[in-house]
């Protein structure tokens, strides 16, 4: 019998995986010589937005010119992030539990990320959650990622979930769209660094905490 089921985004939705993501980047402008360009807290939400995202930006703030060097570094970038994975980032507080909350609850739970899988898995082996989810998707799994609505799809039917029950819980416009692209309802979160952006993207609704997640699935898919 297929279940309602909750589709989470990983970086920056599950989890704080910035510090992480920051390091591997400055280990690619630090190969060019240019120190340290990123930093947290303020780069945080950058770092949120992927590896390209975050070598644009180290670029554009240090005047380089030539921004295919972005193409090339990016290879650097996945292997240095793949190297040391897991030592700054930490789950949102609660967001394992409510994990756990939905499935006793009956709902099947996966991932649809646009991180590569084989570093999402990766990534959730470390933090010792890869068990605590039916099914993980990631940018490579097909030859489509968000905002296109195939690999939500893909996330739902390999958890065994109910295409007719779904919601998406994101943290960012390419989460919010890509539930408007499936027609299903989004809840995006308000505690990472994009939270105060969120009510303008117009969700089902928004989280604060994750405790209250499961009421507020409850609500939009029953």
């Amino acid at each position: 019998m297929l279940k309602p089921c909750v589709v989470f985004d990983l970086d920056g939705t599950l989890a704080d995986t910035s510090g992480d993501l920051l390091k591997a980047a400055n280990a690619c402008f630090n190969g060019l010589g240019l120190g340290n360009v990123l930093h947290a807290p303020a780069d945080s939400g950058i770092a949120l937005r992927g590896g390209r995202a975050m070598l644009t930006a180290g670029f554009q703030r240090v005047g380089w010119q030539d921004m295919t060097e972005v193409d090339r570094q990016y290879p650097a970038l996945l292997q240095a992030y793949a190297t040391d994975i897991a030592s700054l980032t930490v789950f949102y507080p609660g967001a394992l539990a409510a994990v756990a909350t939905l499935r006793e609850a009956g709902y099947a739970v996966s991932i649809c990320t646009n991180k590569p899988e084989v570093l999402a898995v990766q990534l959730m082996e470390a933090l010792g959650a890869i068990d605590a989810f039916d099914a993980l998707v990631g940018a490579d799994t097909l030859p489509v990622r968000k905002p296109d609505p195939a690999p939500l799809w893909a996330a739902v039917d390999r958890a065994g979930g109910d295409r007719s029950r779904v919601c998406l819980i994101g943290d960012t416009v390419t989460d919010r769209r890509t539930a408007a692209n499936a027609n299903v309802p989004s809840v995006l979160v308000t505690f990472g660094p994009s939270g105060g952006d969120m009510a303008a993207l117009a969700p089902a609704a928004m989280l604060e905490n994750f405790a209250d997640l499961p009421e507020v699935v409850a609500q939009l898919i029953g």
